[in-house]
């Protein structure tokens, strides 16, 4: 699964200028059109914090969910090595997932120059970023394993995750906040989407000095674990026919 990250981050970086600096340059784009956007004219309520803060906190694990999906949900479909090398299939999506990570990291960096910028430091409470890490990893795995193995069976999907992705960024508190869904719904939002848990808590714990709210983090937790348990079954179910039809 390292092996195919490594391969995948030479071939991608390896004959550009700027090299892995684009996985900073994505999330920081969007933060900055983000910001002359919805802070002017969107009127978000972001507890004091400075707009791009706000969101290019909650654009980290977003554009880390998005590169995973987007290249992992494709990985199984001409994979050539499917029918070369014996390895187990998911190490196929998984190196993609490791391949987004990768990037997350270098885009974190952007956030020390950022808090300068502003003049602020993080929160003491920072740390409460550790258990939310697992959470979203999870719930990247998941869907990248979802993708990946129904991709392959239904080939009209490389058309439609693109769409969903887009549809996605908005459906996901990245430019809001949590607090802007309804109370009503607040829980089972982040049941169904437990990215949404995982970016309050991020906001919460760099930004705001408080710990995550244990509902969501717990609902977003037992989410993702029963998400990656069932597309893991799925992945294993579907995988027979990956080699015939990839």
């Amino acid at each position: 699964m390292w092996s195919l990250a490594v391969r995948q981050l030479r071939s991608t970086y390896n004959q550009e200028v700027l090299g892995v600096a684009w996985a900073l340059l994505t999330p920081f784009t969007l933060m900055v059109v983000f910001t002359f956007l919805f802070e002017r004219v969107g009127n978000v309520n972001t507890g004091g914090v400075p707009y791009p803060l706000f969101s290019y906190v909650g654009l980290l694990p977003w554009t880390f969910f998005q590169s995973s999906l987007s290249t992992g949900g494709l990985s199984l479909v001409n994979q050539p090595l499917l029918n070369k090398v014996y390895a187990p299939r998911e190490v196929f999506p998984l190196s993609e997932v490791v391949v987004g990570a990768i990037g997350a990291a270098c885009a974190t960096l952007a956030l020390a120059f950022l808090f300068l910028f502003e003049g602020r430091a993080p929160s003491a409470t920072s740390y409460w970023v550790i258990p939310l890490i697992p959470i979203l990893v999870a719930f990247v795995v998941a869907c990248t394993l979802f993708a990946s193995s129904v991709t392959v069976y239904l080939r009209d999907l490389r058309h439609a995750l693109p769409l969903v992705l887009q549809v996605g960024l908005f459906v996901t508190p990245v430019v809001y906040g949590l607090d802007e869904i309804s109370p009503s719904f607040r829980a089972a939002y982040v049941a169904l989407n437990p990215l949404a848990g995982v970016i309050d808590g991020f906001r919460r714990a760099v930004l705001m000095g408080e710990a995550p709210r244990t509902t969501y983090t717990v609902i977003a937790a037992v989410s993702a674990c029963v998400y990656v348990l069932g597309t893991y079954l799925l992945f294993k179910r579907l995988e027979t026919g990956f080699a015939d039809l990839s």
